[in-house]
């Protein structure tokens, strides 16, 4: 009974793994005691319901059987049946007590999210064919539990990118069915940018008719997409009628989901500005077009902050948006604003000067101040990225931490307002979720699953007050490099999972391998639907390392510790027969590595191929070498993504000089650097590398270099190259190697005066 004892008092912990082993959600319940046999569900099963919400919930998990078990539970207003809900007032929201035996099942809540979430919970225990289509011989049946259950947190959030890819109204509820599986209750959608208008406004019809369509880049990354030219076809695109989007809401509000909608002002606004340029600053004289990539310089028009009827027509907008939208959260975006143009408008010097500011960030507290001041006259809340920080925020305004670990939102916080941890160095699921080498381009680092499930929103060094001011937290799905819907899901599965665990699992209570387990019946049913989701977490990380003793050191890593890792050295596939990788080992001579995940006799992840490569160099120790340069004598050439750790890369002002020291003399005769471009990242080629030889590491020789002009060094892009000096021969012990940097991207790059970068990997000496 001691178990019993525990639900009483609503305390976890009686919920050993064996116990679990037939009931295995995500996010983990609160406490669970497994009892004696199951409920098995038929066409004669009755779900008793108490008014019209709870029948709306009740039936739309009865659908679920229509199809793949040929029956569908009947829903009747009662209080007799053999699922029967009851109200018990006393309740959290959204908390919910489940009882299950072998011949009725019985839910309490407080309200119908509670209820919604138990049933979530019974579906995650069925069967994943539930999800299907087609009719199958499965058993419907649920073992018998005690469910006692209640979250963290109640904003537990994801954000849904519809403007750089337009996902159709279809996938969009595709999407909310996923979500809401995972007790997820809002979804805020990132509805404008530069790159799309994607919400119709009756008002400003030019809005969808110019600001919902681009034109076509996709053949090129986001980053490398040029701006469009005035009379240039725009035929990508997209936009939800508002009819689309009643419809959309309506669908979110049966599986509690609240959509919040983002209108990003006063930057990020192209789109708009294509279809109205005339609320953009006087000074402005380019042609303004929808966005397809990150535009340059174009990306810095904004709304204008010094004519009136910029606010008018944002009102107008905002009129029309909040009308549709029941949220009583209305997001104003405010993020990288920069202020180029506003510093050389009249209008906006005018308002400066009239408002009494003391500049253009304060300006921007202004504008984001007065259209929040009428949100919040329309009787709704302003939400907002951390960057309103930066100046006057607008009042009573909810902050959402985005940048780095999300710490500019306790600047908010200092102040008294409420806030959201939706940190982009771990919760941005644009980046890279696994082992880079096995996964589509994006850019930025990785946020791999475990790291995002290790993440704690409250610092131990926060002030008390902070953390009751905190509402939750939210995953953010940017779709830059999303060109059909299938790329948006398998970005976000099954990476959101460890979200909803950590919104919704009391703080220390969260454990891995319990979680690994719902997440594999997650994904089961994922695949049930249809949805490709990521198998990132099934592939291997590697580590190669030079060693003092000449040799070279060759980790490997799966996140997941339940897979075994096999591996062979012989070019050949490995098997779950190969050799069993328990620890790091060494290598010295050419090799080619190959290593995989297996459980239970089957290969679960991607093969990884580690082709090592023996060369003077390789190994071989660099003299004052920076943090991380001991890639370059690794053995291991990087591959097309410059963050994938096999690339280094110094100071974007500072050349990359560096010595290898041979150990004794050599003769040589080919000195060689491999090089990356990533032109959209503006990653490019050195303008100089000089290569100089000595006896002592005192006094050099150069034996060549190359000098690139701006046309060689500013391709366009992503391609590896080897910058090679050749020479007659030369004996020496120490090899030195400058390399300066090619300085800022010139005016008809996609990243006009920016500061361009070199990567450098594998160095050769032959």
């Amino acid at each position: 009974m001691a178990c019993m004892a525990a639900l009483a008092l609503g305390m976890s912990g009686c919920h050993s793994p064996k116990q679990l082993e037939d009931v295995v959600i995500v996010p983990q319940p609160l406490s669970v005691e497994k009892g004696n046999g199951s409920f098995s569900f038929s066409g004669k099963t009755v779900i008793a319901v108490a008014d019209d919400e709870q029948r709306i919930v009740a039936e739309n998990f009865a659908l679920l059987f229509t199809k793949p078990a040929g029956f569908t539970p009947k829903v009747v207003k009662s209080n007799e049946g053999d699922i029967v809900f009851s109200i018990d007032r006393s309740m959290k929201a959204d908390a919910y007590e489940l009882q299950i035996t072998s011949d009725r099942i019985s839910i309490k809540a407080a309200d119908v999210k509670g209820f919604f979430y138990a049933l979530q919970s019974i579906r995650l225990m069925l069967p994943p064919t539930i999800e299907g289509q087609k009719e199958t011989t499965d058993a419907w049946k649920v073992p018998a539990v005690v469910v006692k259950d209640e979250p963290r947190f109640d904003y537990r959030g994801f954000m849904l990118d519809v403007s750089r890819y337009f996902l159709p109204k279809e996938d969009v509820m595709r999407m909310i069915d996923c979500i809401s599986m995972l007790k997820i209750n809002r979804l805020h959608l990132h509805l404008t940018d530069d790159n799309g208008w994607r919400l119709e406004i009756k008002k400003y019809p030019r809005l969808t008719e110019v600001g919902a369509w681009r034109v076509d880049r996709q053949n090129l990354p986001f980053p490398d997409r040029r701006n469009p030219k005035k009379g240039e076809p725009a035929t990508v695109g997209g936009f939800y009628t508002q009819e689309d989007m009643k419809e959309i809401i309506r669908y979110a509000a049966e599986r509690q989901v609240e959509i919040i909608p983002e209108i990003d002002i006063p930057a990020h606004s192209n789109a708009a500005l294509a279809s109205y340029p005339e609320y953009a600053c006087p000074v402005v004289k380019d042609f303004i077009g929808v966005l397809p990539g990150l535009g340059g310089k174009n990306a810095e028009i904004i709304f204008c902050a010094g004519n009136d009827k910029t606010f008018t027509f944002l009102q107008d907008v905002l009129d029309e948006v909040m009308a549709l939208f029941p949220s009583r959260y209305i997001n104003l975006g405010g993020d990288e604003a920069t202020k180029t143009n506003w510093k050389k408008c009249p209008l906006c010097q005018a308002r400066i000067q009239k408002e009494h500011l003391p500049d253009e960030e304060a300006l921007q507290g202004y504008f984001m101040s007065r259209i929040g001041d009428y949100v919040r006259s329309k009787g709704k809340q302003v939400m907002g990225w951390d960057e309103l920080t930066n100046s006057k925020l607008p009042e009573e305004s909810i902050i959402l931490g985005w940048q780095g670990y999300g710490k500019a939102a306790l600047k908010a916080a200092e102040q008294g307002h409420r806030f959201i941890m939706a940190p982009a160095r771990v919760a941005y699921l644009i980046r890279y979720q696994g082992p880079q080498w096995f996964e589509p381009v994006t850019y930025f680092g990785n946020n791999i699953m475990k790291d995002l499930f290790n993440y704690e929103p409250v610092q131990s060094d926060w002030k008390p007050e902070y953390e009751s001011l905190l509402m939750g937290v939210q995953a953010c799905m940017w779709t830059e490099f999303c060109n059909v819907p299938e790329d948006v899901f398998y970005m976000t599965f099954p990476r959101l999972a460890a979200l909803a665990e950590i919104a919704w699992v009391p703080k220390g209570k969260r454990d891995w391998n319990e979680f690994l387990k719902g997440v594999d019946n997650f994904n089961k049913h994922l695949e049930q639907k249809g949805i490709i989701y990521a198998r990132s977490m099934y592939n291997i990380q590697h580590k190669v390392t030079p060693e003092e003793s000449g040799k070279l050191m060759i980790k490997l890593e799966c996140e997941r510790p339940d897979m075994e890792i096999h591996y062979t050295l012989d070019g050949t596939e490995p098997m779950e027969t190969s050799a069993l990788y328990d620890s790091a080992f060494v290598v010295d001579k050419n090799v080619e590595v190959k290593a995989a995940t297996f459980a239970e006799g089957k290969q679960m992840g991607k093969t990884l191929i580690l082709p090592i490569h023996w060369n003077m160099a390789t190994a071989k120790p660099l003299v004052g070498a920076q943090k991380g340069m001991d890639i370059l004598v690794n053995g291991l050439r990087g591959s097309l993504k410059q963050t994938d750790f096999e690339w280094y890369t110094g100071e974007l002002s500072q050349p990359i000089s560096f010595v290898v020291d041979l150990l004794k003399p050599e003769k040589m005769k080919h000195f060689a650097v491999g090089c990356i471009t990533n032109y959209g990242m503006a990653v490019h080629k050195p303008r100089m590398m000089k290569v100089e030889v000595s006896d002592d590491n005192k006094t050099f020789t150069e034996v060549g270099r190359l000098t690139f002009t701006d046309n060689e060094i500013f391709k366009e892009g992503n391609f590896i190259e080897d910058l090679s000096i050749e020479h007659v021969g030369i004996t020496g012990r120490y090899v030195r190697f400058t390399l300066e940097t090619p300085g800022n991207c010139p005016d008809d790059h996609v990243r006009p005066g920016q500061a361009s970068k070199v990567y450098i990997d594998e160095v050769i000496i032959e």
